[in-house]
């Protein structure tokens, strides 16, 4: 399931050592010879509910794993911040963000709780930091929610992108969208790259791509505007935007 996770961006950073990735298995904590790993729910009702008891020893296993690493990539792990946290993903989890993966960049270890079929015992909760939920719709395990969640959070995570920028002017950072993006040919099937973007005056430039990211958002996600960190000039453009429309 999490093969992905070795390639492109996310596979170099493991490769150099910037971050690690480890998988370990619920079942592998069954004391039955089926790895039984989930039951029938208490009360009746459709669907298995994941066992308490494997899911705390394998945290505990984990954490056992974390303190007595000696590894070299662990060591790099300790010039940041020591914050750790367990995360389970869960529909009733609170919506995952962009701010929220700029905080979780900040933790040294990440041990995310993966759920399936009708979720997880509720005693699993008392060894649960924090809930997160990608999304308002239901996925059949919660390992698809932990890739997205660990992709953004990676891109925090210093040396994993090439450029520091890419983060920073990332859709959703300062709470807008970001502006169009462009590259050769100048022009392709009588559409143009804008004047702007090729003049060289980066003042302008930079102008433009925050007068667009406003737009984009206004346009494709309102919603996001009562929160965007909007300067005056961005209440220029919407003033603007309300005249014209």
């Amino acid at each position: 399931m999490f093969s992905p996770l070795k390639e492109s961006i996310i596979g170099k950073a493991k490769d150099k050592g910037i971050i690690d990735i480890a998988v370990t298995d619920i079942r592998s904590f069954a004391k039955d010879k089926h790895k039984t790993a989930d039951d029938t729910p208490y009360g009746g009702g459709a669907g298995m509910v994941m066992k308490p008891e494997l899911i705390f020893e394998a945290i505990e296993h984990i954490k056992s794993e974390i303190l007595n690493s000696k590894s070299e990539t662990n060591s790099k792990f300790k010039n940041r911040n020591a914050k750790q946290k367990i995360i389970l993903l869960t529909p009733a989890g609170k919506t995952f963000n962009q701010a929220i993966a700029k905080d979780l960049a900040k933790c040294e270890h990440l041990i995310f709780i993966c759920g399936h079929y009708e979720g997880v015992d509720e005693r699993v909760k008392d060894a649960i930091d924090e809930e997160i939920s990608i999304g308002d719709y239901v996925l059949t395990g919660g390992e698809l929610a932990a890739m997205a969640v660990i992709d953004a959070l990676s891109r925090f995570i210093p040396g994993v992108l090439g450029d520091k920028s890419s983060s920073e002017e990332d859709s959703f950072s300062g709470g807008l969208l970001e502006y169009p993006q462009y590259t050769k040919p100048g022009s392709y099937r009588d559409k143009k790259v804008p004047d702007v973007l090729m003049s060289g005056n980066h003042k302008n430039i930079a102008g433009w791509r925050r007068e667009q990211a406003v737009m984009n958002t206004f346009f494709k996600r309102p919603d996001l505007l009562p929160k965007a960190e909007l300067t005056e000039s961005d209440m220029v453009t919407l003033e603007k935007i309300f005249t014209e429309v």
